[in-house]
């Protein structure tokens, strides 16, 4: 059972946690969380992007000159892909490019995500993430005294409009609940920073 330190705000070690086997300490699968970052982009896209073909582009509805005779390559019409302003050969068009990968997959690369950042020690478990005032300043201090990375992942067990706003304006700082945590924004932090509430949080959902 791994067991990581727990620390208050100040960024003094204030006891130990004995994290779940079963979530935390599982054998890491970097195939299955390759899949499901692959995923989590792909859903990302907006798949907008939109020309036109040939038989879209205005004009080119006369042929430019006779089949034969002029010592010129044949051609039927002004917009075809090989003229300046024709029409694009194979066009992309608006499409969905989301899909669905199965439960027991995202589960395995959410679990070997989270026990990747134990054994890199990228973790750090706060008993608690309470701020008086939703200040830029604070969250700042905060983390220095955790001494976190540049790119942190904040998970809070619900909404506490105090953390969003204090983190939401550093470069870097990202924070969610344990309810909407995923493989691409835990593999993209140096630190994972998490409090005591949300850790038995997760252990409770993902179990």
């Amino acid at each position: 059972m791994p067991k990581v330190a727990l620390y208050d705000i100040t960024g003094s070690q204030v006891g130990d946690l004995e994290l779940s086997d079963n979530i935390f300490g599982v054998e890491v699968n970097t195939h299955v969380m390759y899949e499901a970052v692959k995923n989590y982009l792909a859903n990302q896209r907006q798949g907008t992007q939109s020309t036109k073909t040939r038989a879209e582009v205005r004009g080119g509805g006369r042929k430019p000159w006779r089949q034969k005779g002029t010592g010129r390559a044949r051609h039927g019409s002004i917009r075809s892909p090989l003229w300046k302003g024709g029409g694009v050969t194979f066009a992309p068009k608006p499409r969905d490019y989301s899909y669905k990968l199965p439960k027991k997959i995202k589960r395995l690369a959410l679990k070997s995500a989270l026990s990747s950042k134990v054994a890199d020690q990228e973790i750090i478990v706060v008993d608690k993430l309470e701020l008086e005032q939703p200040k830029t300043k604070e969250m700042i201090k905060v983390l220095s005294n955790l001494k976190a990375g540049k790119k942190t992942l904040i998970v809070i067990p619900e909404r506490d409009e105090n953390v969003i706003l204090a983190a939401r304006n550093i470069p870097g700082v990202k924070t969610t609940y344990v309810n909407t945590i995923n493989v691409y924004d835990i593999l993209n932090c140096d630190s994972f920073l998490i409090t005591k509430d949300a850790v038995n949080k997760v252990e409770e959902v993902y179990a």
